[in-house]
């Protein structure tokens, strides 16, 4: 198998250290460098402890960094487009982790991030990361955005619904774990401030909101709500999605429509057991893993549709996902390192 060079520009964060889970035993993969400006020079197993035994890289400042076949951008939002030509000098695919290239509307960045786009030529460049619905533009991207992590655990299962049903309101609620606010130390992540919490935060008005409206709701024509909440979990991500549809229905018709669009990918399962413990998605059991699970149940009273997604936020929600993309842009299979399955019991 041919063998790529890729370096990860700011890996000393969760997202770092899991693309570096993934890409150092990757059989197509030699990671030559991973910068860090506070870290430079200190060894990776410093700040990542599982990866002890698995390499002897040490962070480098990114002013050093060499030409490499594939970038990943682990970096804060906002930072990524005012330096995009100098990452662009560096490699020919770049695989963006940040919400700067996710948009495709300049103004959402207004509303949705407080800040003007500095490169709004290049938003139209980056193709959204996300292959259940961008496949083919994946395939011959050079410069890829992956999706947020609640915008995927939105867009996936709420996607066959738009295209199969007439919608007119949309409501998610999702439960977050504490890895995806970073690395980052603050107050809201201190352990007795997040011991023991369900907090709502930003419960209207989120960020991702954005994605999912570009991706669901290009028309207009559907009221998309969203709301957010700290739980004291470390990875994962739990998404109940209130849809109400605008016509008869069964549960066999979503069924279908589920069928239909999901029947052959190869990180989305369908799950929906008339009994057990497990007849719903949870993401406990997909800690590590890059699938999203959906379930479903048609309220017989009021004829809501609820929908139930669950994903690992740092995986199907951030690395695993870009290195799902990089794998299309490679053209390997998109298993290609990672086709773990999750624990039971964890």
């Amino acid at each position: 198998m041919k063998k790529y060079t890729a370096a990860i520009i700011g890996g000393s964060g969760y997202t770092g250290g899991e693309l570096l889970r993934l890409l150092l035993p990757h059989p197509a993969i030699e990671v030559t460098a991973v910068t860090s400006r506070k870290r430079a020079g200190k060894a990776l197993v410093k700040t990542h402890p599982n990866l002890r035994g698995r390499t002897n890289l040490k962070f480098i400042h990114p002013d050093k960094l060499q030409p490499v076949d594939i970038l990943f951008l682990a970096l804060p939002h906002g930072t990524v487009m005012d330096r995009i030509d100098d990452f662009r000098s560096k490699a020919k695919i770049i695989i963006d982790l940040s919400s700067d290239f996710r948009l495709k509307n300049p103004e959402d960045y207004v509303t949705y991030y407080g800040h003007e786009h500095t490169r709004p030529e290049l938003l139209k460049e980056f193709v959204y990361g996300l292959p259940e619905l961008h496949r083919d533009e994946i395939k011959n991207a050079t410069l890829v955005a992956v999706p947020g992590c609640t915008a995927t655990a939105a867009i996936i299962p709420i996607k066959p619904l738009v295209d199969n049903f007439p919608v007119n309101l949309i409501v998610i609620d999702s439960k977050v774990g504490s890895s995806a606010a970073g690395a980052g130390v603050n107050m809201s992540t201190h352990h007795p401030e997040r011991s023991g919490v369900v907090r709502s935060f930003k419960p209207s008005g989120h960020r991702h909101l954005a994605e999912m409206q570009q991706e669901l709701n290009a028309g207009g024509s559907i009221s998309v709500n969203f709301s957010p909440h700290a739980i004291e979990m470390v990875r994962g991500i739990q998404s109940t999605i209130h849809v109400f549809l605008d016509c008869p229905y069964e549960e066999k018709d979503v069924w279908q429509a589920y069928l239909k669009a999901y029947r052959d990918e190869p990180f989305v399962r369908i799950v929906k057991e008339r009994s057990g413990l497990y007849r719903f998605p949870e993401p406990k059991l997909l800690i590590g893993t890059n699938i999203c699970e959906i379930g479903f149940e048609k309220d017989p009273y009021t004829d809501r549709l609820v929908v139930m997604a669950a994903i690992d936020n740092l995986m199907k929600g951030a690395a695993g996902q870009a290195v799902q993309c990089m794998n299309i842009t490679l053209g390997l299979d998109e298993l290609t390192g990672l086709d773990a399955l999750g624990f039971h019991p964890i």
